[in-house]
């Protein structure tokens, strides 16, 4: 069987464990005769699955028990609406506050505003994206105060998080949940989409503390409602089965990894010698400030001046190391270079496997 190292910011790599067990679960899951793509999410078989996955998810990422668990649908950018529609939009005297931090966040800011006021508290546009501001506390009348805890496509991550008293702190965790510990009683909402840490693209999680449940607006559509789907415990249409059963099959990959401390240390571990490769190359760089460098994501440059050869290198390089075997390492479109995602399911072979090609192709 040949696999390749696949550095994709997401869909992304999955254990290849977690693959092995869902290929042979695929027609008989769990003794039932059929797969888990064609059981009714209201049958006595699919039940314990998604209690099992709530469950799992619930003791890695250590989630009091004044908080309720979502698997819901339209990703992470469903969510920049669902937020304020149930935060914020039923009083119009509040504003949300953001921190823009790159363009997930920018997004985020942007579609809430259709539904209510939006201050940019502080943002890192001016040297793109390639730290986090300072972030002023929240304003005792914010709505919410939202922050996008990583940066997948600039490559930046939080290292603190802003005061905001009893303003619910709400923040998109989609490309680094589990990857290190987080203490979930310190936001409001969480939310994450799984094609990066937790399975495949189709379900999103959301984490939500009960006192923040019910606040919508009467005309707020059914679907964006949370009090709708903590009601019908995530079941109040048909949820994304299939995936929501592969997140399980990954939590358990995790706990048997020995949990979220586990990954961590390894993380540290594999991001530090990728950063420490390009901190020592002649050849490629990485264009964000040290003190707020991604674990998961590592986008990085050819030291090249003229841009037009620049593109030419970097083109042949994604090509060259797809052909070995390293797929999936151009930069996101609306900033070129290059970046490898190096989530929980990429092997620390993966990252030594890029490095020793990376010294290759800085010798020719």
């Amino acid at each position: 069987m040949k696999r390749v190292y696949n550095f994709s910011p997401g869909p992304s790599a999955l254990p290849l464990p977690v693959l092995e067990k869902a290929a042979a679960e695929m027609c008989d899951a769990h003794g039932s005769g059929q797969s888990v793509m064609e059981m009714s999410h209201r049958s006595k078989d699919y039940k314990p699955i998604i209690e099992k996955t709530e469950s799992l998810l619930r003791e890695l990422m250590g989630i009091p028990a004044n908080y309720k668990v979502l698997f819901l649908q339209g990703g992470a950018s469903l969510q920049f609406a669902m937020v304020p529609l149930n935060l914020a939009a039923g009083d119009s005297g509040k504003k949300a506050a953001f921190i823009d931090t790159g363009v997930w966040a920018d997004k985020a800011a942007k579609e809430a505003a259709k539904f209510t006021g939006v201050d940019v508290r502080a943002s890192s546009k001016d040297r793109a994206y390639t730290y986090i501001p300072a972030a002023p506390a929240a304003k005792p009348d914010d709505a919410y105060y939202h922050i996008t805890l990583n940066n997948t496509i600039v490559g930046t991550k939080w290292v603190g998080l802003p005061e905001t008293g009893n303003v619910p702190l709400v923040s998109d965790i989609s490309s680094c949940i589990l990857s290190e510990p987080l203490n979930v009683s310190k936001f409001g909402i969480l939310y994450a989409g799984a094609q990066k840490n937790l399975g495949p693209a189709g379900v999103t999680v959301v984490i939500i503390r009960e006192d923040l449940i019910g606040h919508a607006p009467a005309k707020t559509p059914i679907m964006l409602r949370y009090d709708t789907h903590v009601e019908e415990g995530s079941m109040y249409n048909t949820p994304p089965c299939y995936s929501i059963y592969m997140v399980g099959l990954v939590l358990e990959w995790l706990k048997n990894l020995g949990g979220v401390p586990a990954i961590a240390k390894l993380n540290q571990e594999k991001a530090g010698l990728f950063y420490q490769y390009l901190d020592n190359s002649k050849l490629f760089y990485s264009p964000v400030e040290k003190p707020f460098r991604s674990l998961m994501n590592i986008p990085f440059i050819a030291r090249v001046e003229d841009a037009e050869k620049r593109t030419e290198l970097e083109n042949r390089f994604v090509k060259e190391a797809a052909a070995a075997g390293l797929i999936n390492l151009a930069g996101h479109r609306l900033v070129g270079g290059m970046r490898a995602s190096i989530y929980n399911a990429m092997p620390i072979e993966g990252v030594q496997a890029l490095i020793q090609f990376m010294e290759q192709f800085e010798n020719k």
